[in-house]
């Protein structure tokens, strides 16, 4: 049960993990109870853009930046129609808002939207833990959901892991919608929305593409009827050896060779399609400050993450799958992690990371040239 409350900042709470290390604060925007799994991001802003990314799901967001909520809320930058984290996690609230956008604070629109939250609690201490011992099952408990830490502890332990967890139809659209092109229209492209964050049709939209953004249950039929010149598969939550039925999908788009383009998710669902495997990272990578190596050009760009699994896919080779040869094409210089991928002998490549990069930074943007180039390549 969550309750909104304006008095919550002096309301105790009690962050619980499931091997019983417990940090004890404030409650922070609604007070009750909440689970998930328990991760930190990195950046130093953008945590409105971070809370409304559908990829979040289920996961108990710890913001590493000692203070926030400086900027407020707006209604300009949410990147969905709510917050999806299940609880989040800070410092040092901000007491007033400054920012000329801002419509309320961070903690009105926690409570608002009944999310769990606390704060007052050593984040560097509980990163490094996390850090140490890998994403894990937390609950945050505050006002009359804390009783004993024994049962407190036992509630944690009972939750569901993120291995093998099944999200993205949880947080896709169920309705097909359209995103017109700015400007005159070039393309068409169907993009699955296994998670999507505005930014992304918005910024295909800016290029002259119209983005007819589909269900994630969308099949080949409902793809090919809008008469796409290319196919896009989106980032989202979960465990991606769940998803079955996009990795079909995307079997079958690239069996006709159109143009694809995946992020996040949709890179782990091209990995599966390919014939890789998949596997759950220890504490995964989130935040805006992530380096990357662009292997095709040697350049390293700074960028932004929100995922817990990864492809495993050989570095040292090209690979020999069912649609031609394979190469990773993108590698996260802080751990030699999977971050892009590409085929050789059809239009067909993603990243691991987000290009549309809602709050920054902007390095990847190049990305949605290079899908207009294979879409102005196939169309030619």
């Amino acid at each position: 049960m969550t309750t909104s409350t304006r008095g919550a900042a002096k309301t105790p709470a009690v962050l619980v993990l499931e091997d019983g290390r417990i940090f004890r604060g404030r409650a922070y925007g609604a007070v009750g109870e909440t689970f998930g799994e328990a991760v930190f991001s990195t950046g130093m802003t953008g945590y409105q853009e971070t809370l409304t990314d559908p990829s979040y799901d289920r996961q108990i967001v710890v913001a590493t930046a000692p203070q926030i909520g400086n900027t407020g809320w707006n209604d300009e930058d949410d990147e969905s129609s709510r917050i999806w984290v299940s609880g989040y996690v800070v410092r040092d609230p901000a007491r007033v808002p400054s920012n000329w956008r801002a419509k309320r604070s961070l903690d009105d629109e926690l409570g608002r939207q009944n999310i769990v939250g606390i704060s007052g609690i050593d984040t560097r201490a509980l990163t490094r833990h996390l850090r140490e011992r890998g994403s894990m099952r937390a609950g945050i408990f505050s006002g009359e959901a804390i009783v004993s830490e024994t049962e407190l502890l036992a509630r944690v332990q009972a939750q569901p892991h993120m291995k093998g967890a099944s999200l993205y139809e949880e947080v896709a659209t169920q309705e097909a919608y359209v995103v017109p092109a700015i400007g005159e229209k070039r393309f068409t492209v169907a993009a699955i929305d296994l998670g999507i964050k505005g930014m992304t049709p918005h910024r295909m939209a800016e290029r002259g593409i119209e983005v007819h953004v589909l269900p994630a249950t969308a099949t080949a039929d409902d793809v090919y009827a809008v008469a796409p010149d290319g196919v896009f598969f989106s980032n989202g939550p979960g465990d991606p050896a769940t998803a079955d039925g996009p990795v079909a999908l995307m079997t079958a788009v690239l069996e006709r060779r159109t143009p694809l383009f995946g992020i996040c998710f949709g890179n782990q669902i091209l990995g599966r399609a390919l014939g890789f495997g998949t596997y759950k990272l220890k504490y995964g990578h989130r935040g805006i400050n992530q380096p990357v190596q662009d292997r095709t050009t040697g350049k390293v760009e700074v960028t932004a993450h929100n995922h817990g699994f990864a492809v495993d896919a050989p570095l040292d080779k090209i690979s020999d799958t069912r649609f031609g040869r394979a190469e990773v094409s993108h590698v996260c210089l802080n751990d030699d992690v999977v971050e892009g991928l590409q085929l050789l002998d059809q239009p067909a490549f993603s990243v691991q990371y987000h290009p549309e990069a809602a709050a920054g930074p902007h390095d990847a943007a190049y990305l949605f040239d290079r899908f207009v180039s294979l879409m102005e390549g196939q169309r030619a």
